[in-house]
């Protein structure tokens, strides 16, 4: 992946990630007729879809052809404008989706050297998330496939984590089992086929980023807390301190990071008490050890008694070394292939949106003008009310 930054004024980032392997985007320019409406010459067969993504605080439209070929990929981030609150603040979010969402559509188009004419589908992340983020994408959606005709389509967001997976690895098709670990979600999935899922595990309170953010705030690291972590915990001595590895006996592939934060928590405000100094990367590498471990081993654990040799990760926290190198040793050691996208794309993006929304539009799902953002949208067990179907 290559990845151009650029700083803008209000501190926001906006950046523009290519496939390391641009032939796809080469062809599309190569191929580009000027013919009075600037249309672009394509297979008969090829789908190309404009996704968008704001659930939360990046903005970020992309193309891409046949749900696996990246032909742009822009995200606006704000992580700079929410660090010195210590986390999104939502109506700041809101407001910066409504400044930057048509700025990185037009760059997505002009990168993928197309037109909305070009386009067969606008795809849109329509929950979960920020109620008032999701809406900013809602709406640009919904009104450019009223002014071009082309059909839209919802996509959940947990499931774009899920297909980013497609992307850089054009031999994996279902069923496999995912891991998805981010802010706001912790699940174990069987992905069944293209949109079908089923949920064997879940958090029983917070999130593994969730727990990775608080705990970062309390050892004075800040945000985000995921990547300052990380960062930390490779200084660190992960066998310096024990702390507590949930198992949840009724549920074996639920997860519960509450109480490892609570302990963690509790070390800290016992050592500030005693006057004794606060080894950060020591605190951040054993708390690190305890949350990577308990996700493997759930994760090898359903892999094995599923009967499933293949095992992705997707989400925020698959982007976290430990986990990572962790998770390639066990699937080695018990002859799992191993599938995980760049980091850049597990965090939030549009490409991981329109790789989800293709097998939704060969399988004919479109959506109605009359969609709505939904912020507790459930994986798994979509309401089908949101969805219409047809040609």
């Amino acid at each position: 992946m290559k990845i151009d930054k650029n700083v803008e004024d209000d501190g926001v980032i906006f950046m523009s990630i290519k496939d390391g392997n641009s032939d796809a985007v080469k062809d599309n320019a190569s191929k580009k007729q000027q013919d009075g409406a600037g249309t672009i010459s394509k297979d008969s067969g090829d789908v190309l879809i404009l996704a968008i993504e704001s659930s939360c605080d990046e903005t970020a439209a992309a193309v891409v052809k046949n749900g696996r070929e990246v032909l742009s990929n822009i995200i606006s981030s704000q992580i700079a404008l929410h660090t010195i609150y210590g986390g999104v603040v939502p109506e700041i979010a809101s407001r910066k989706h409504v400044e930057k969402m048509n700025g990185c559509i037009r760059a997505a188009l002009s990168e993928a050297h197309l037109t909305l004419k070009d386009i067969d589908a606008v795809a849109v992340t329509y929950g979960p998330g920020l109620v008032g983020a999701l809406l900013v994408g809602v709406s640009e959606a919904k009104a450019i496939s009223f002014a071009t005709g082309k059909p839209l389509i919802g996509v959940h967001h947990i499931e774009g984590h899920i297909s980013a997976n497609f992307i850089e690895n054009k031999d994996l098709e279902p069923p496999f089992v995912c891991l998805v670990v981010s802010g706001g979600h912790s699940h174990l999935v069987v992905v069944k086929d293209y949109g079908e899922y089923e949920i064997i595990g879940q958090t029983r309170d917070d999130a593994a980023g969730e727990a990775f953010d608080k705990v970062a705030r309390a050892i004075g690291l800040g945000y985000p807390g995921g990547p300052k972590i990380d960062k930390a915990a490779r200084e660190g001595n992960p066998d310096a301190f024990t702390f507590p590895q949930a198992q949840i006996p009724d549920a074996e592939y639920d997860f519960s990071f509450s109480g490892l934060k609570s302990s963690v928590l509790n070390y800290i405000n016992q050592a500030k008490m005693q006057g004794q100094e606060l080894n950060q990367a020591d605190v951040a590498a054993s708390f690190q050890k305890a949350v990577v471990e308990v996700l493997v081993s759930h994760a090898i654990k359903a892999c094995k008694e599923y009967g499933y040799n293949k095992l992705a990760i997707a989400g925020g926290v698959a982007s976290n070394s430990g986990l990572r190198e962790l998770m390639e040793k066990e699937c080695k050691a018990n002859k799992i292939q191993f599938y995980r996208p760049s980091p850049v794309l597990c965090t939030d993006n549009a490409a991981m949106i329109g790789a989800a929304a293709y097998y939704e539009y060969i399988k004919g799902v479109r959506f109605g003008l009359d969609m709505n953002a939904v912020p507790n949208l459930p994986l798994g067990d979509r309401e089908r009310k949101f969805h219409g179907r047809g040609n």
